[in-house]
This record gives C-alpha cells, structure tokens and sequence, in this order.
C-alpha cells in the first residue's frame, strides 16, 4: 500500500497540475498538483520505513520514470519532462538520504528531509523549467513568488505529515539505520 500511494501521489500530481490553474495567494503562485508534490516526500519516507534505502531508491526511479512518461502524454514540453525529471531526482535524494541519516523519531525526519527535498525540488523545477532559462512561461520578476509560494505550501503539507506520524504510534520511533 505504501508504495502504491507513493507512486499514484506523483501521477496524480501530474495530473492535477496538467488540468488546473495554478492557485494565487497574494504574490504567491503555486500549481495545485504542489500540494501532492509534498505528501510524495511523506509517502516516500513511509516507503524508505519499511522497506530500507536501497530498496527505496528502485521506487524512486520507477517514479521518476512514471512521472516521465506521464508527463510526457499530459503534453508538457520535452524541457518541462526534464526539468521535473531533474527536480524529482534531485529532491527525492536530498529526502532520502537526509532522512536515512536523522537519528530523530520519524516524524521529525519526514519534516526535516521533506523540508529540504521541497525546497530543491521548488527551486530546481521553477528555474530550470519555468523560468526564461527554461520554457519561459513565467518572467523573472515571477520566479521568487513561485518558489517561495510552492515551498510555504510543501512545508506546511510536511507539517501535517509530521502531526500525523507522531500521533500514529510505533512507527514513529522506529529509526533506519543507513545502508
């Protein structure tokens, strides 16, 4: 089940950004599909609990291959694939192996790692794939809100995440030791 929820987190993400606007909150632009893009470090760190992180980084690329293709077939550019692709990679590194390496109780390593993995991910994608750099879809004087608006958003959806897990029980003790 935790793989499943990790894996159909990303497709659905690209989905849902693919079919809505973005949101705007004051200067803030965030795509929907950022509010699943958070619960996927969660998701991931569920996984990475249970099944080690070696074996986690076989889903991770199944993901990233998933996200792909379906990114790919919901239209997005070839430089939208990559820069997702790359954000993705980069993000659910940074996650794992921030979390491998915590000797905190779960919670407090799924808000940590998913901290730092949402903000690369933000940064990376938005730069690379929305910037002038990229494809062009937002002017600069945008990007800062972009970032910034899908990082609060990533963080708070962490927060919960955190909330959740420390009030689920033994999972919430169990530590990883790193592969």
């Amino acid at each position: 089940m935790r793989i499943l929820f990790y894996l159909l987190s990303i497709v659905i993400a690209n989905v849902v950004t693919a079919a809505f606007a973005p949101f705007h909150f004051g200067m803030f632009i965030v795509p929907m599909g950022t509010l699943l893009i958070g619960a996927t470090f969660i998701f991931r760190d569920i996984v990475q609990n249970k099944y080690g992180r070696k074996k986690t980084y076989l889903f991770i690329i199944t993901a990233l291959i998933l996200s792909a293709v379906v990114s790919f077939l919901l239209g997005d550019t070839l430089l939208i694939v990559v820069a997702s692709a790359l954000s993705f990679v980069v993000a659910e590194t940074a996650d794992t192996e921030i979390y491998t390496r915590l000797k905190l109780p779960m919670a407090w390593r799924v808000f940590y790692s998913g901290i730092v993995g949402g903000f690369l991910d933000s940064a990376i994608f938005v730069v690379i794939g929305l910037s002038p750099l990229g494809a062009n879809i937002l002017p600069w004087e945008a990007v800062p809100a972009a970032i910034l608006g899908q990082i609060i958003v990533k963080t708070i959806i962490q927060m919960i995440g955190a909330i959740i897990l420390n009030k689920v029980g033994p999972m919430k003790e169990k530590y990883i030791i790193p592969e």
